[in-house]
Parts: structure tokens; sequence; C-alpha cells
């Protein structure tokens, strides 16, 4: 032990007690000599305060990553739903009472674009044929690609952009002309301007989506004019979806109404669905996701702060002297108990501090690698901290007790 740790305790006040003996009062300790303490006994076992600290360090970055990329891809979930907006509603043609399939009547489109709060509609049917990207590909490797009749608004229903070529047109609706969904082009190896066989025929590829988050069903389809699937693929014409946009204070009173208003004589038969919901939906399954890595990083804070325990209850053993000379020198029970609280705190919040750098680095990274917004809230970094505290607390108390409870005698007579 150096003079200089020495120092707090000898700048005690004399004085006499109740039967005129004199005797010292230890001073109190302020906050940097108990820091100065703490920092000391820490410098002399260096290499197993750093082994501490990166059990410590490993739970709370585990925890700080969990809740950055948690949060980072909710941001990017909310901004799509922003961007997107949570005012589409999907009418689709359910199954009949006896078990078959229905069908939406063939103006149900136009019966809904009839209601007021109505903004925009598109629709598409599906046409049961397959898409292929030569004409010696086996009929039965359809790779969940299908064929399906669309109307010419459904871009701007859907808010989805084309990726290369053009959308279809008064002109090309009537053509073998087909517009590819972003999963089917990739995989089919085409782009526009190439050519797919369908039903036995060659169609001009004119035009490539990009990803549509609200109707995925698209992504995997190859769209056509309902003029050009009647003429070229035998397609009834009735519709079999219907996207339908309407003013945000409405939604829940049109979704009400919608089944009567497409299907008048049979309401019972259609289905209207929210696609943003199942964005919500993907929200919660990550929450849960997330609330499991969150009980792996706290095991492993748990195991960390363990590991501190055991290094200061080894740390009181292996310092017995020393702890007998400072209470020679007039240190209390409190402030010895002070010391090796204060050293506990320190390793867990040096263990703290490299977590949480640790856990954003991690977060910053990922979201880098997966294109996401980069999200660490600050209320995160602070927690994790304050836990990480809250272990030195509690692993510290028992170490700093049996220190305590060591008397001077006993201390500097152990070998």
């Amino acid at each position: 032990m150096s003079d200089r740790a020495a120092v707090p305790y000898e700048r005690g006040r004399r004085g006499r007690d109740a039967g005129g003996r004199e005797r010292l009062t230890p001073a109190r300790l302020s906050t940097g000599d108990v820091a100065r303490l703490g920092a000391q006994g820490l410098r002399t076992r260096s290499t197993r305060v750093i082994l501490s600290a990166l059990g410590i360090a490993i739970g709370i970055a585990t925890m700080v990553a969990v809740l950055g990329v948690s949060s980072s891809s909710q941001a990017r979930l909310l901004g799509e739903l922003d961007r997107l907006g949570t005012n589409m509603l999907t009418v689709g043609a359910g199954q009949q009472i006896l078990g078959g399939e229905s069908k939406l009547p063939k103006r149900a489109m136009t019966m809904i674009r009839a209601m007021d709060p109505i903004q925009m509609a598109g629709q598409t049917g599906d046409t049961g044929v397959p898409i292929f990207r030569n004409d010696r590909i086996p009929s039965t490797h359809t790779g969940g690609l299908q064929v399906r009749a669309a109307s010419l608004d459904l871009p701007r229903t859907l808010q989805t952009t084309i990726r290369a070529g053009a959308w279809l047109n008064e002109f090309t609706a009537g053509q073998r002309a087909v517009v590819l969904g972003a999963t089917a082009a990739e995989r089919l190896g085409v782009t526009a301007g190439d050519a797919v066989w369908i039903d036995g025929q060659w169609w001009t590829v004119v035009g490539v989506l990009r990803e549509s988050p609200l109707a995925e069903e698209i992504d995997v389809s190859a769209l056509v004019g309902f003029p050009a699937a009647g003429a070229f693929l035998g397609f009834d014409g009735f519709p079999t979806t219907i996207y339908v946009r309407c003013v945000d204070a409405y939604v829940a009173d049109i979704r009400g109404v919608l089944p009567r208003t497409a299907n008048p004589e049979h309401p019972e038969e259609v289905t209207v669905s929210r696609p943003s919901d199942v964005l919500a939906a993907r929200t919660a399954v990550a929450g849960a996701f997330t609330n499991l890595l969150l009980g792996v990083g706290g095991v492993a804070l748990l195991v960390g702060g363990v590991g501190v325990a055991n290094t200061m209850v080894i740390s009181v053993l292996e310092r017995r002297h020393e702890i007998g000379l400072r209470r020679s020198l007039g240190a209390t029970r409190g402030q010895i108990r002070i010391q090796f609280l204060a050293e506990s705190l320190l390793l867990t919040g040096m263990g703290g501090i490299g977590g949480g750098l640790l856990g954003a680095l991690a977060t910053y990274g990922y979201a880098l690698w997966r294109d996401l917004p980069s999200v660490v809230p600050l209320w995160v970094l602070g927690g994790g901290l304050a836990a990480a505290l809250a272990v030195g607390v509690v692993a510290g108390i028992y170490p700093a007790a049996r220190a305590a409870r060591m008397p001077p005698t006993a201390a500097l007579s152990t070998t």
C-alpha cells in the first residue's frame, strides 16, 4: 500500500473521549479519495480486472445491440408505413357457402369507385397460367410464378414504381406485353426488352416493378392487361383482388361496407383485409424475438456479475494485510466497505461503457449491411450503464461487507 493511499485516514481530527483518553476521529472520504482508492485496487490486478470487465461488457453489448437492431428495424418499418400509408384495403374473393371458390362481379371495382371516400382503386385477376423463361422448360417447373391480369391504375394504387422499362398503357394492355414483379424478374433472369414464354406464345417484357411491400403477391406475378388476358389466355374477366385507397379518416367505415358494395348479392363471399396490419404484425413478432435475445443478454450479464463477485471476494482474501493496516491507521468499517464497493462499481462501470460502445458499433455495422437506418436510443446506452452499475452494487455488497468485518489484529496476524 502506498503512502498516498493512507493519507485519507491520517487526516483525522484528534480529540478525547468521555474518559479523557485521546483518540483519532477519521476524516470523511471525499468522492475523489474513494475513486483513487478504488482505481488503485484495480490496478494491482489488471489481468483479472480486464477479464471480469469483459464478462460485463459482453452482456451489456448483447443487450444494446439487440435493442439497437430492433429499433433500427422498427424505424425502417415505420418509414415504410409512412411512405406507403395505412389507408389501403384489399378486397378478395372468398369461399362460397358450399365450399367452392367464389368470384367478384366484373363491375365490383366500378361500384367501389363510386363511393365518395374512395381515392383510387386497382384490380388483378388470376389467369391460372404459369410463365417460363423459354419454351424448353418443363411445364411443371413454374417456380411459383403466375400470370395475372391487371388494371392500368394498379401501380398508382399500390404506390409501386417501375424499376426498368414502362408500365402497361391503353395500347400494350391489349398486346402480348407483360410487366414482371420484382421477384418474378429475378427468378426468370430477364429484364425489360426480353421475351418470355406464356401459354405457348412469346410475350415481350415491357417493364419490371420494384418490390410491393403491401402486396407481396404482385412480386411473384407476371402482369398483363385485361384485354390481352381475355384475347390470348382465355381469361374470363372476373377480378380476383381489388386494391382500394380511401381517406384515412374513413378506413374503418369503408372496411365495413366494402363486402356489400363489391358483391351486393353475396357479401358473405367477400374478404376485406388491411395489408398494413401485416407489417405491424411483423413488429410484434420481431418484438418477441427481441425479448428472447434480451434474455440471453441478461444471462450473460448475470454470469459477468458472478465473475465480478468472485474477483472481489478473492481480492479481499488476498489483501487482508492491506485491510488490517488501513484499519490500524484509523479507517472505519464504513470506509473499508465504501472502498471495496467503489472497486466493484469501477470494474462494472468500465465493462458497461465498453459494452455500450461494442453494442453501438454492432448496431451500426448491421444497419449498414442491411441498409437500415442506424438507431441506438440514448436510453438504451444509459440503461446499459445503469444495469452494469447495478450489477456492480449487488456483486460488491458481500465482498465489501466481508472486508469491513475483518478486525485489524486478525488481518495483520494472518499469513
